[in-house]
């Protein structure tokens, strides 16, 4: 993954491309903090301070998160939609995710109330990106019923507090980052970070217990090859 041999470097800045995309990648793909990615560079050889890779994670992980969402192939026609509360500055915020079949995020919402105008709002993100799908699944909040009565009345709405939510389970790898970092510090931190975490997640984790063990060492490959493409490509 890190290429000390390239050695292509962006304008302005004094380390290469593979080094930058190598920082992004570590603090994203596993729960570490900045300071674990900084001594995991050092033991590489890589002298790099933690505020300088906080740099990079808020600079070019959106850039590898959009490529990612870009070129991904298109999402399974029935999604999972749940909201879990998250706490910034001491106030209570919502955290809105939709999930497609297969487990992979599709986007993320962070919002101050979980009403009706919310559940539209979210709606509307997730349509101007994906399309419609065929179906929704969702627990029993009201707001979903009454936003997709008025934005998608055709698409079949599943909705059942039993019904196996895949969107529950996503949550998880938030709440392990949450208390890694300390809690979110604005909405518009939070919103940044889990739309660059759950885009590179979907990557780098390709449902292994799907697969046989050949099938996931080429999606593993497949998966950082495409990484330093990205890393290649990375502008200032």
């Amino acid at each position: 993954m890190l290429n000390l041999s390239d050695l292509s470097r962006i304008k302005g800045l004094r380390f290469p491309r593979a080094v930058i995309g190598y920082a992004v990648w570590a603090y994203h793909r596993f729960a570490l903090s900045l300071r674990d990615v900084e001594d995991l560079l050092a033991s590489r050889g890589v002298r790099v301070s933690y505020e300088t890779v906080r740099d990079w994670v808020a600079r070019f992980g959106r850039q590898f998160a959009a490529r990612i969402r870009r070129e991904r192939p298109d999402p399974a026609d029935k999604w999972h939609l749940d909201e879990v509360v998250i706490s910034i500055n001491g106030k209570k915020h919502w955290l809105w995710r939709a999930v497609d079949a297969n487990g992979d995020v599709l986007d993320i919402l962070i919002q101050s109330r979980r009403n009706t105008s919310a559940a539209k709002r979210f709606f509307r993100k997730l349509f101007r990106c994906w399309g419609q799908p065929r179906v929704l699944v969702t627990d029993k909040l009201g707001s979903y019923a009454a936003a997709k009565a008025e934005i998608a009345p055709g698409i079949e709405h599943r909705q059942h507090k039993g019904l196996n939510n895949r969107a529950e389970a996503s949550h998880r790898h938030t709440r392990r980052r949450e208390k890694i970092m300390g809690r979110f510090k604005s909405p518009g931190q939070a919103q940044r970070f889990l739309s660059t975490q759950d885009q590179i997640a979907t990557l780098f984790r390709p449902k292994r217990h799907r697969l046989s063990a050949r099938s996931y060492r080429h999606a593993r490959a497949d998966a950082f090859r495409l990484w330093a493409d990205y890393a290649a490509d990375l502008a200032a």
